[in-house]
């Protein structure tokens, strides 16, 4: 198994850490410190400077702009991303255009992924369901209707209804057929500052669908949530929403693909979080003196860390092998939801361990609100709970086992 990256892999991770280099993470203030959430708005500079370094088209075909890389490509962004706590929903933006792209209609990709790619558009998905602990598409529900002529509720501000998504073929008289969503989806990230939300959904034959919808929608209330890392969230609420037809992907595995990336991508974040919070104890270590030696110098405190350093190499190994699974579509033993259970098992317990240890081994400077490894802390607890329990996945894991190999 090789996993050497590719030259424009490469070129895409070297490229995000310049873009990255020069944001601090602890440009907010720590979530202990406000009452609410740290920020009302994204790092709009930052993303912007993404937009202009290519990173946001990364992933898009080049007729849309895009450099056409894959999976592989954008997890070594999300990397560097963490590394820094960068506010941006790059994932999420990235992973609605991947799923866009793959699955949805030509003309609706030919509309939103150009101006994806150009930072123009921010794009988030609600993938936490109603309390995190269902499938998420099983809170909404997604029902076909008909609409009047011309009714075309997704139309851009200032957008006259007949305009964007053009005629629906097969429909003269320019009747389109249409959805309704109603149903609850909590916990969606930076939805306030998005400009289309991607809602998974299941119909009245059982099927998952993936809806696009505007926030200032009829029928869409969004409603505060702060993270545990303190970010602001939005618990998205839909009441008879209807959407035109063309802005739901109805296509068989399009919402697994999506939460796939999703998954995928948040390992990612796990992983480069973790090697910037060890990166930050180990020059610690070295520095704080205790008996005239640096305390890293001590026989436990080097065990403590050599242990983290495993956690990383095997979060990183983990990793790799579901994002080629994904980009790939390689063949193996277990289908990619094997690979993709390895890879949350060892970041959702790997990022827990390492930052607790982080935490023991900075003493009092760890409990420091005004030291940047507080906030580390609270983003690697965001994530550990937004990819779940280990055990969990393991259980997974040994179902997908027992179904494929045999006795």
């Amino acid at each position: 198994m090789d996993f050497t990256f590719t030259e424009e892999q490469q070129a895409a991770a070297e490229a995000a850490r310049a873009v990255f280099s020069g944001v601090a993470p602890d440009v907010v203030p720590s979530p202990a410190l406000v009452p609410g959430a740290v920020a009302e708005d994204i790092d709009r500079q930052l993303w912007a400077r993404l937009a202009t370094s290519d990173l946001l088209s990364l992933t898009l075909a080049p007729e849309h702009g895009g450099a056409g890389l894959d999976l592989v490509a954008l997890c070594l962004v999300l990397r560097e991303s963490a590394k820094v706590l960068a506010r941006v929903p790059l994932l999420e933006t990235c992973a609605v255009a991947m799923a866009l792209q793959r699955y949805g209609g030509p003309r609706l990709a030919a509309e939103l992924l150009p101006r994806v790619g150009r930072g123009e558009l921010v794009l988030t998905v609600g993938a936490n369901g109603r309390s995190g602990h269902d499938p998420a598409e099983l809170a909404v529900t997604a029902r076909r209707e008909v609409p009047a002529r011309n009714n075309r509720p997704c139309a851009e501000p200032g957008e006259r209804p007949d305009e964007g998504f053009g005629d629906a073929p097969g429909d003269s008289d320019g009747d389109v057929a249409g959805w309704v969503l109603d149903g609850v989806q909590s916990g969606v990230p930076w939805a306030q500052a998005a400009d289309w939300i991607a809602v998974p959904a299941h119909t009245g034959e059982g099927r998952a669908v993936v809806a696009l919808i505007q926030p200032t929608h009829d029928g869409v209330t969004l409603v505060k949530q702060v993270s545990t890392n303190g970010e602001l969230f939005a618990e998205v609420r839909l009441d008879s929403v209807g959407i035109d037809s063309r802005a739901l992907i109805d296509t068989a595995g399009a919402w697994e693909w999506l939460r796939a990336l999703l998954t995928t991508g948040t390992c990612a974040l796990a992983l480069g979080l973790g090697e910037a919070v060890l990166t930050m104890t180990s020059e610690y270590t070295g520095k704080r003196e205790q008996f005239g030696f640096p305390i890293a110098t001590f026989q436990s405190v080097a065990v403590q860390t050599a242990d983290r350093y495993i956690d990383l190499r095997a979060m990183e190994v983990t990793l790799w092998q579901a994002a080629w699974r994904i980009s790939t579509g390689a063949d193996g033993a277990l289908p990619a939801e094997g690979d993709i259970a390895v890879a949350k098992i060892w970041a959702s317990d790997g990022v827990r361990r390492i930052v607790q240890t982080a935490q023991h081994l900075h003493g009092g400077f760890g409990a420091d609100t005004d030291y940047p490894l507080h906030r580390f802390h609270a983003w690697a607890k965001q994530i550990e709970l937004s990819l779940g329990p280990a055990a969990a996945h393991e259980e997974a894991l040994g179902d997908l086992l027992a179904a494929h190999l045999p006795g």
